[in-house]
């Protein structure tokens, strides 16, 4: 199984570091199966600071993802609707063990050059 590098704001990689947030939102997912998303915080911390088992996903219409998750969004619904404005299928990353680094790493630790518009497979 692979991993993947997912680029997240800050604030709602606190969140999913407190267990707020039980999913991550994409509008596309990965073609390979993955079992690890590793957690790069983008600006201004631009560092790689945990991971997360990944124990599936959901994929439906943003109205159905919202509605089955919005319990444990961490999210807003108008941040929702905003992210997914104008696309017809929604993904949730259904987010398991976490494990936060107990110093942040670097993109170069993982052979990475730069931090990726979505992911990038490690």
């Amino acid at each position: 199984m692979q991993a993947i590098l997912l680029s997240i704001k800050p604030e709602y990689v606190e969140q999913i570091f407190a267990g707020i947030k039980r999913y991550e939102y994409r509008k596309r997912l990965p073609r390979e199966e993955v079992s690890k998303l590793v957690i790069y915080a983008t600006n201004p911390v631009k560092q790689v600071i945990g991971e997360v088992k990944l124990e599936g996903f959901l994929s439906g219409s943003p109205d159905y993802i919202w509605e089955r998750t919005k319990k444990d969004a961490g999210i807003t619904q108008s941040k929702f609707r905003q992210y997914f404005e104008g696309t017809m299928k929604a993904y949730a990353l259904i987010l398991g063990e976490i494990t936060v680094y107990e110093s942040p790493r670097s993109l170069n630790d993982f052979g990475v050059l730069s931090a990726p518009q979505s992911f990038v497979y490690l």
